[in-house]
C-alpha cells in the first residue's frame, strides 16, 4: 500500500499557480525581508548550485527546482506508480543504505555523513553503507543538488556538488526527497499560507511553482521547514516570488536544518513510534550503522 508524506505526491501534479499583483521592494526594513538575509539559507543555496542543470547531456530531467523525474514520468511523481518508502525492519526502524562517491574529500566525506547521523536521534530513519543491498541512495558530485522523490529502486542517484550542496541542511533536504518528501510551498493548501507572485518570478522557472495535490500528514504548514524555498526564490527582478499570508512580514524559507515540524512528518510517515513489525526486513547489525 502507498503511503505518502506531508508533501509527496499521490496523483498527477495538478497547476493551481495564481498571479497577486502587488509592489514590493526587495527591503523590508521593519521585518528583515532582504535578499540579503535569504543569501545562506537552503533554498538560496540550492537555487544558485543548480543554475546549471540540465546543460550537460548526462543530466537527469530535474523538475521543482531540485527534484530528478525518471524518463516516461515527467508529469508524475514517481510515487504515483508504485509505493515508494524505504521498508521497515522488524526492529521498528527504517534502514536506508547508502553509497557516497570516492570524488569526495574526506572533510566533504564527514560532512555528509555527520548529516545522514542526524536523522537518527529523533526518528527511526537509520542510513547505512550499502553492503549489496539492491535498493540503495547512490551520493554523487554530479552539475548541482538534486534528488528523486521516495525510495525508487536499485541504485538512485542523490547530487551533492562538491562546489555548492555539501552543507548540513541542503543535505536533510536532497534526503527528505529521498524519504518522500516535496517542497512545503506545494503542498495541496499552500494558497491559504502563501501567495505566489509569478510576475516576479523568473520566465522559464514559473513550474517550480505548481500546487500538487499531497497528503500533509494533518500537520501544519511550517515556513520554517528546510523543504521550504525562500521568499525571493527564482526571481527575477530582486523582488518576492513568495510572500506570507496573512502576515506578510514573517519570516519564510531561512531554515538551515531540519525544523520540528520536518522531523515529526518523517515519524508520522515512517510510523516511528509503532512498535516493531513481525515481518519485515532483517535489522542492521549495530556495528554497521554510521
Amino acid at each position: 500500500m502507498m503511503l505518502q508524506a506531508a508533501v509527496v505526491s499521490v496523483l498527477l501534479c495538478s497547476v493551481h499557480s495564481f498571479v497577486i499583483p502587488a509592489s514590493f521592494d526587495n527591503t523590508d526594513e521593519s521585518s528583515g525581508n532582504s535578499i540579503d538575509d535569504d543569501e545562506f539559507s537552503v533554498s538560496t543555496i540550492i537555487e544558485k548550485a543548480n543554475r546549471n542543470i540540465g546543460k550537460n547531456v548526462n543530466d537527469p530531467l530535474v523538475m521543482f527546482g531540485d527534484i530528478a523525474v525518471p524518463t516516461g514520468l515527467q508529469n508524475a511523481d514517481p510515487c504515483t506508480s508504485r509505493g515508494c518508502l524505504w521498508p521497515k525492519a522488524t526492529d521498528g526502524n527504517v534502514y536506508v543504505p547508502f553509497r557516497i562517491s570516492p570524488d569526495y574529500s574526506r572533510r566533504e566525506r564527514n560532512i555528509i555523513t555527520q548529516a545522514l547521523r542526524s536523522f537518527a536521534n529523533p526518528t527511526c530513519i537509520r542510513f547505512t553503507p550499502q553492503d549489496q543491498q539492491r535498493d540503495f541512495v547512490d551520493i554523487k558530485s554530479l552539475t548541482g543538488c538534486f534528488s528523486f522523490v521516495g525510495r525508487r529502486g536499485r541504485n538512485q542517484t542523490v547530487s551533492l556538488m562538491r562546489r555548492g550542496c555539501v552543507f548540513t541542511g541542503t543535505i536533510q533536504h536532497e534526503m527528505l526527497h529521498a524519504l518522500g518528501f516535496d517542497h512545503e510551498q506545494t503542498r495541496s493548501d499552500r494558497d491559504e499560507h502563501v501567495r505566489i507572485l509569478l510576475e516576479n518570478v523568473e520566465p522559464g522557472t514559473e513550474g517550480n511553482f505548481r500546487r500538487i495535490r499531497t497528503n500533509n500528514l494533518n500537520t501544519p504548514y511550517d515556513y520554517n521547514s528546510v523543504m521550504h524555498y525562500s521568499r525571493f526564490a527564482f526571481s527575477r527582478n530582486g523582488r518576492p516570488t513568495i510572500i506570507p499570508i496573512p502576515d506578510e512580514n514573517a519570516v519564510i524559507g531561512r531554515a538551515s536544518v531540519m525544523s520540528p515540524i520536518d522531523i515529526q512528518r518523517v515519524n508520522i510517515l515512517y510510523r516511528c513510534n509503532d512498535t516493531a513489525l513481525t515481518t519485515g526486513p532483517v535489522p542492521v547489525q549495530k556495528d554497521f550503522l554510521l
